[in-house]
């Protein structure tokens, strides 16, 4: 029997000494990159926790502790550590595991969490409740990372909890990246608080004392702790995320003192399977059925609407110098890469952060620019006040390219494009199309930059179907079929179009 096949629970994790925890790491990437590459799903940066995962299971007692994964993606190790290994292989599957934390399948999984950037501000909440029924020394673990520390709602998180005297560690899985590279300020903070004589040198240049660290396995103690510090929070890092001994140093070390703290762990997305470590784009971030010896898909992908959509855009950003891209650390899943290569200085990634997102493309209309800002579907809920009122209120020529609306599939409910129909609907004087094929995707597109006002467009996460002519128009509507059976009106809505014609025969 394999050491994973013995593992049912954490406290099997906490069992284990070092050699075999080793081994054990080595058939947990061995078991995703099986299972995972069977079934698709987040694969690399789950094999970017792995020894991370291992280390917060042998030092905190979950479901007692709560371990809220940011970034919900991150979860599969944590998955597997707490019993649902067996049911592995119909993950994100009708009936099966889901792909992110889900309270339903365990009591491990508090926060069904797969939108970034919010595991802290629930843990600043657990820990004010647990203060409120005497238990001030119960811990919350918040696992932040791969690119989500660049959300808005995690600084005010670290701003409310630097103030308080919260039983909170912030384990911070820093791998340099979300899709593509953590962009901003941020990773360059991060840089410096690991080339510690630079950051002294710079700190002693502002006027202050050096950072201080004590000997640590694997990791310093830094009673200043650069921006983390100043915020009110300690500091313990940087560490190996990958060496489970160290990651378990630094976080016994973390727990053992007042109020929260951050353990800065550094991590490689991909860790440990060589075609992932490979894949510059975005480390294997997530994957279809591939063949696990290559990386390579088994199916090559078809045409879809965020083809088109990434074409179209370039072919406009060619007759129009005023068009500007915005992603939210998405542009290559949201069909912005290309435009992002032909016109390198008109595409602007902003990290998570949809609502910085949409009002700064807001002052790019103000100032002359007509900004695209293509996000999920789903994300775009988090910026509907800034649609209504940046956006909207001031009637700016902003254009929201929505993908993956309506039903995701394995991607499951909290990822759906369900609402932005309903939400978009409320908002004066926003013009929305939604396509019904790869033809009109490009004309409404294309109609939708020569308005001067705000405009959205959506389209599902699929290939595309075969082109829908229409027998003729009336006013803005198309006429896509017309029998003798009256008096009945069949009325379709973007994709919908092919099942609707079904319909009607």
């Amino acid at each position: 029997m394999s050491l994973l096949e013995r593992v049912e629970c954490p406290a099997d994790v906490r069992s284990l000494e070092g050699g075999q925890l080793r081994e054990l790491a080595q058939e947990l990437r061995d078991f995703l990159v099986r299972t995972v590459g069977a079934s698709g799903g987040h694969l690399g940066p789950n094999l970017g926790v792995v020894e991370l995962t291992l280390a917060i299971h042998r030092v905190f007692e979950s479901p007692r502790v709560p371990i809220v994964f940011d970034t919900g993606h991150q979860s599969y190790v944590h998955k597997i550590l707490t019993g649902r290994r067996k049911g592995f292989e119909r993950l994100r599957t009708t009936g099966g595991l889901s792909g992110y934390p889900s309270r339903a399948e365990s009591v491990h999984d508090l926060v069904e969490n797969s939108h970034a950037s919010t595991a802290l501000a629930y843990a600043d909440g657990m820990s004010k409740a647990f203060a409120a029924v005497g238990e001030c020394e119960r811990e919350v673990v918040a696992v932040i990372g791969d690119g989500a520390l660049t959300g808005g709602l995690a600084w005010e998180a670290l701003n409310n909890l630097g103030a308080s005297n919260a039983r909170v560690v912030v384990v911070l899985n820093d791998n340099g990246r979300s899709y593509s590279p953590t962009v901003g300020g941020l990773p360059r903070h991060l840089d410096r608080l690991i080339d510690r004589d630079r950051y002294a040198d710079l700190h002693r240049l502002l006027g202050g004392d050096p950072p201080r660290s004590s000997s640590l396995t694997g990791a310093g103690l830094d009673s200043w702790g650069g921006l983390f510090g100043a915020l009110g929070l300690r500091y313990v890092g940087p560490v190996d995320g990958h060496d489970v001994a160290a990651v378990e140093a630094a976080l016994r070390a973390a727990r053992g003192g007042p109020g929260p703290v951050v353990v800065h762990c550094r991590t490689k997305k991909g860790h440990g399977y060589l075609p992932a470590e490979q894949d510059c784009a975005d480390h294997m971030h997530t994957v279809g059925v591939i063949d696990t010896g290559s990386g390579a898909p088994l199916k090559e992908p078809a045409v879809t609407w965020t083809d088109v959509f990434s074409a179209t855009l370039v072919e406009l950003g060619e007759l129009r110098p005023d068009l500007a891209a915005v992603t939210a650390a998405m542009a290559g899943p949201t069909g912005l890469q290309r435009f992002a290569e032909r016109f390198p200085g008109r595409c602007h990634d902003v990290g998570i952060a949809e609502q910085h997102a949409i009002t700064s493309a807001a002052g790019m209309a103000m100032a002359g620019l007509h900004p695209v800002v293509a996000l999920y579907a789903t994300f775009a809920n988090r910026a509907f006040d800034q649609v209504l009122l940046d956006v909207g209120l001031h009637r700016l020529p902003v254009t929201l390219v929505l993908d993956r609306a309506g039903v995701t599939g394995p991607d499951g409910a909290s990822h759906h494009g369900m609402w932005d129909l309903a939400l978009l609907g409320l908002v004066p004087g926003l013009r929305l199309a939604a396509p019904r094929d790869a033809a009109t995707l490009a004309e409404e597109l294309a109609e939708a930059v020569e308005v001067k006002g705000p405009t959205a467009l959506r389209f599902p996460k699929a290939e595309l179907g075969d082109a829908i002519a229409a027998s003729r128009r009336t006013g803005d509507v198309d006429v896509l079929r017309e029998g003798s059976v009256d008096p009945v009106l069949l009325v379709s809505v973007g994709a919908m179009a092919n099942t609707v014609l079904e319909a009607a025969e």
